[in-house]
């Protein structure tokens, strides 16, 4: 679709691409509980949070997402950014502080929604997406046996203070110079280190520009791509910056058998190389969407213009309403409903046991007063009771569908509907909620909770 808007040749293939009301941080937030998956987030000791493109420039991401999953205040929070390795960083932070015992569980979480400009090669290949790993050192389904790094300063690949869009050097000079040199450098002195054969490795994760000159690496330092690499993401996600190879060591968990080790090479401004070795606790790990889940639930963009509407690299007219800028979110307000809207907590009348948001003092059912228990709705399924099709509200994917959702075992809430599509929606159908932008005015992001259909 890209190709044929601007007449041009392009790679095969697809690219994944956030919905209008996803960026870095709620995709962090939906890898995040798909990882925990029935752990109770508060026993996390630390939360990393790792990106090129988090929402603010000067905020702690960390905390707004350990806000959202309900973690212990005292949970240590931390933010990476600015290079492709910061994921590996925060791994290899939390591996170190969970050996050195100062703390015992770690949620870290990678996630990146780059931009490229209009009309460019990358614009075809960057995709985006998210990933997260809980690191401790009991019944884990993989060790990390090694870690070597490197650093290396090369402009290459940068986006500046001042830029919207992902700058590159030249194609050559920042593949060969950058890339091949440098990952050559990092996994040749690696290896000999660990005492570790190429052959030995079940799979090869890394990021890269482009599968064959990967593929030339690895097969010169010894691995059999044909066998060993992870390569397919590329065809199907695209380029995912910093989540990109462990994206591929998603994938390889996925596939992997107890006692075999998987390589990881990350690149930018330097190289992390880790071998990670599965245990035999992987046969036992609990189901979770994970990737090959959420590629199985892909909804295709119906065409170009609507990505760039999303991401509003075009000006659309805006609806004949009261703008959004009149609904100014205030400091104040976002930090009293905290638990109400980060982390949709609602109440439960100890009397009556009926679920009630927003949190309520006088239950609706039995009347009783300030018998209430903190309830969680962020976990709860429920189904559609009505909805409707707003085609006037301003939005960037009309049209909004508000939509009332009963929750399974009680308790009703409005909000709006993402992740639809607007013929498929029924009265009865099951959803799940899901944390997701509402609109960005006055230099905030107001983030709130929507539901979204079970596939």
């Amino acid at each position: 679709m890209i190709a044929g808007a601007w007449q041009t040749g392009g790679p095969a293939g697809e690219r994944a691409v956030a919905n209008f009301d996803e960026d870095s941080l709620t995709m962090a937030v939906a890898a995040s509980r798909d990882c925990l998956n029935k752990i109770s987030a508060p026993r996390v000791d630390a939360l990393y949070f790792a990106t090129t493109t988090a929402p603010y420039k000067e905020k702690q991401g960390a905390a707004l997402i350990a806000a959202v999953l309900q973690c212990d205040p005292e949970t240590q929070t931390l933010d990476f950014g600015n290079c492709l390795r910061s994921g590996t960083s925060a791994i290899s932070a939390a591996v170190n502080a969970v050996a050195g015992g100062a703390i015992k569980t770690a949620l870290v979480c990678i996630s990146d929604m780059r931009l490229a400009h209009p009309k460019s090669y990358h614009e075809m290949v960057f995709g985006d997406g998210a990933v997260a790993f809980l690191i401790g050192d009991q019944n884990v389904i993989a060790e990390i046996e090694h870690f070597h790094s490197i650093f290396d300063e090369i402009q290459d690949v940068w986006r500046s203070d001042k830029d919207l869009f992902i700058r590159t050097a030249e194609a050559r000079f920042s593949e060969d110079y950058g890339y091949a040199r440098v990952v050559k450098s990092a996994v040749s002195k690696a290896i000999p280190k660990w005492d570790v054969k190429p052959e030995e490795f079940s799979a090869v994760c890394s990021n890269f520009p482009n599968s064959n000159m990967a593929k030339r690496v690895f097969s010169g330092l010894g691995f059999q791509p044909d066998r060993q690499m992870q390569d397919d993401l590329h065809r199907t996600l695209g380029d995912t910056g910093t989540a990109m190879s462990l994206l591929y060591l998603v994938r390889a968990l996925e596939q992997a058998k107890p006692n075999q080790r998987i390589l990881i090479s990350n690149y930018g401004n330097g190289c992390d190389v880790i071998c990670v070795k599965t245990t035999e606790s992987i046969q036992a790990l609990k189901p979770r969407s994970g990737l090959t889940q959420q590629i199985e639930n892909k909804i295709m963009l119906s065409s170009y213009n609507k990505y760039l509407t999303w991401r509003e690299l075009v000006e659309i007219q805006p609806p004949a309403r009261p703008p959004v800028s009149e609904r100014q979110p205030t400091p104040s307000a976002q930090f009293r409903e905290t638990k109400g809207e980060l982390a949709l907590n609602g109440t439960r009348c100890t009397v009556c046991q009926t679920p009630q948001y927003p949190p309520q003092r006088v239950c609706m059912i039995c009347k009783a007063k300030d018998q209430f228990v903190p309830y969680d709705f962020s976990q709860a399924k429920g189904k559609v009771f009505t909805f409707s099709h707003d085609y006037v509200m301003e939005t960037l994917d009309p049209p909004v569908t508000l939509t009332v959702v009963d929750f399974d075992g009680g308790g009703r809430i409005m909000c709006d509907m993402t992740d639809r599509d607007p013929d498929k929606i029924r009265v009865g159908m099951d959803i799940e909620m899901t944390f997701r932008k509402l609109y960005y005015v006055g230099g905030i992001y107001n983030y709130w909770w929507k539901c979204k259909p079970v596939y």
